[in-house]
């Protein structure tokens, strides 16, 4: 039980001199990274940048201890830290002690929740957010996040809480663009850009290797930061008007407890359930991704609980809501991490960037975080799911469409919780009127088929119904009368047997639907027989009194109920 709480535990008494120096040279490569990542997510969030490095040190420690990806890097994300100041913006005032306060409480919520759900194996939770909802609420945000960092690259101030008001707000500020910091974000955007595909056919051409020079590559936004500070600082562009990052406290995080304020706590319950959700889909599919090309595996609710510690520790440490992210995993592993090891290491180099580094980002353009910011998160949005969705189902490509307008133009909470809603409604929708077929047997076979796609044998006076679904209390009254309809529809049959070889479930109320059709078919003069009922399935039943009333039999199989009961007549 130890261990399964502490996957550390399974692979530290393996841990050796390959495995340290596979894991310090991938943490090199992430820390590298992670540096200018974790000050543009917190600019993101609305928090100061130092709080960036913050929620990536004791992060990165408690999921070494209880997190089962070897390669997952965990820390600020794009996503998550927009929907951190979607949920603190309406408490308090950006760059307040007040709102630094509501993320650092919005962190330790999110903890306990994912640790609650980890330990009680309530993993499954997540499978509530569809692929296409979470794929249409991603590609939204970062829409919406990128359009959040253009006023940075223009070198105006402009404000909105949707996509609407953002767009009209740029617009109209667009007189007042500070040439020198559009310079400078556009060449900060551009030379991103490029470094994602150019720079490594280049390095390689210089004689490094294809490995090698794709891992310099992913480190462009390193490059981008000190070419700028340089830039700035030379040239004196403060006086420009180009907005610089300023002083970065220097030091380690100080411990903190969060406010234990009643209002402040249920204020933010639901978005820092959004938040959980989300991050922990996020992360779960990075981690299960990476994890089945070195053919490991990850346990679902273990994760819920190293992301639940990863979160209480950003609390605990002044920081703010974090989860596993995709482009800094995916350099761990292919940098060659080896364990979880790799994540502590990352610590270690961002603590010692906070402590002595932070004096040189003074000159850091806001404009160079907002570009690595957008170039991030532009990769997030696909809009080629929504026509792939469009053409294989209607349904879930509007409760997709549904949760990218909601989140552009009402807001991230508001947008999934729409998309969720949408997509359980057409799960209940769809399950409320399950695909059945009258079926008929396949000439010299023990087959059984739908009479209206395949050349079948039928018998005039045997009927037999198969379910595609199984049956609950949405469900049960379309089955009374699918059942009912049929038995008016061929008036000589005798025998009406329900074929169930998809039926996972017969609740209460599909158990009294069952009993209501016994009853029904008997006054008739129409015995009711089952067929191909799972073990499960028939455990349940025996625990009624349905079988003992039942008028008919339950067979093992569709070709057993066949042969008995056309031999009877």
């Amino acid at each position: 039980m130890l261990k399964s709480y502490l996957p550390i535990m399974s692979w530290l008494k393996d841990y050796d001199r390959h495995a340290l120096s596979s894991d310090m040279v991938a943490a090199i490569i992430v820390t590298i990274m992670l540096i200018p990542q974790s000050l543009a997510y917190a600019m993101l969030a609305g928090l100061p940048p130092e709080v960036g490095l913050y929620a990536s040190i004791m992060p990165l420690v408690l999921y070494t201890l209880f997190g089962t990806s070897r390669t997952l890097s965990v820390g600020p994300v794009a996503v998550i830290s927009l929907m951190t100041a979607a949920a603190i913006g309406n408490l308090a005032l950006e760059g307040s002690a007040e709102y630094l306060t509501a993320a650092i409480v919005l962190a330790f919520i999110s903890g306990l929740m994912l640790v609650v759900m980890g330990i009680f194996k309530l993993g499954l939770l997540a499978n509530f957010l569809s692929h296409p909802v979470i794929s249409g609420f991603i590609s939204a945000s970062g829409i919406l996040i990128a359009t959040s960092q253009l006023p940075h690259i223009l070198g105006v101030s402009a404000k909105g809480h949707n996509l609407l008001e953002m767009v009209i707000a740029i617009f109209n500020a667009l007189p007042s663009t500070n040439i020198a910091t559009l310079l400078m974000g556009s060449s900060a955007l551009a030379f991103l850009f490029w470094s994602r595909k150019g720079l490594a056919p280049l390095l390689q051409r210089r004689g490094l290797s294809a490995h090698l020079a794709g891992l310099v590559s992913k480190a462009g936004p390193v490059l981008a930061v000190i070419a700028t500070i340089a830039v700035v600082w030379g040239a004196n562009l403060t006086d420009a008007g180009v907005q610089v990052v300023g002083t970065i406290p220097a030091g380690l995080p100080q411990f903190t407890l969060p406010v234990f304020d009643g209002a402040l706590w249920q204020q933010l319950l639901i978005s820092a359930l959004f938040i959980s959700l989300v991050g922990f889909v996020e992360s779960v599919s990075v981690a299960q991704t990476l994890a089945a090309k070195r053919r490991q595996r990850i346990d679902p609710n273990q994760e819920l609980i190293g992301l639940g510690t990863a979160n209480i520790g950003a609390a605990l440490s002044g920081g703010f809501p974090v989860t596993g992210g995709f482009s800094r995993s995916v350099v761990n592993f292919d940098a060659g991490a080896h364990t979880p090891a790799a994540g502590a290491f990352t610590a270690v180099g961002i603590a010692l960037a906070a402590l002595f580094l932070t004096p040189l980002m003074y000159f850091l353009p806001q404009a160079t975080l907002a570009a690595t910011i957008i170039v991030a998160v532009l990769s997030l949005i696909d809009l080629g799911a929504i026509k792939r969705t469009w053409h294989y189902s209607r349904s879930d490509f509007f409760a997709m469409l549904a949760t990218i307008v909601c989140t552009l133009l009402q807001g991230v909470e508001l947008g999934i919780a729409v998309g969720v809603g949408l997509s359980l409604l057409m799960f209940l929708y769809r399950t409320s009127k399950p695909h059945s077929a009258l079926v008929g047997r396949i000439p010299n076979s023990e087959h059984f088929r739908n009479i209206e796609r395949h050349q079948v044998e039928t018998c005039e006076h045997l009927l037999t119904l198969r379910m595609d679904e199984s049956l609950y209390f949405a469900n049960a009254r379309y089955l009374e009368d699918r059942v009912y309809g049929l038995i008016v529809k061929y008036p000589k049959v005798k025998d009406f047997v329900l074929m169930c070889p998809a039926v996972n479930l017969i609740d209460a109320s599909a158990l009294e639907s069952l009993e209501a059709i016994n009853h029904r078919l008997a006054d008739s003069k129409v015995r009711f027989h089952l067929s191909e009922v799972k073990g499960p399935v028939m455990d349940q039943l025996q625990k009624s009194q349905f079988l003992e009333q039942l008028t008919g039999k339950v067979f093992l199989s569709q070709f057993d109920a066949w042969q008995v009961l056309t031999q009877e007549k």
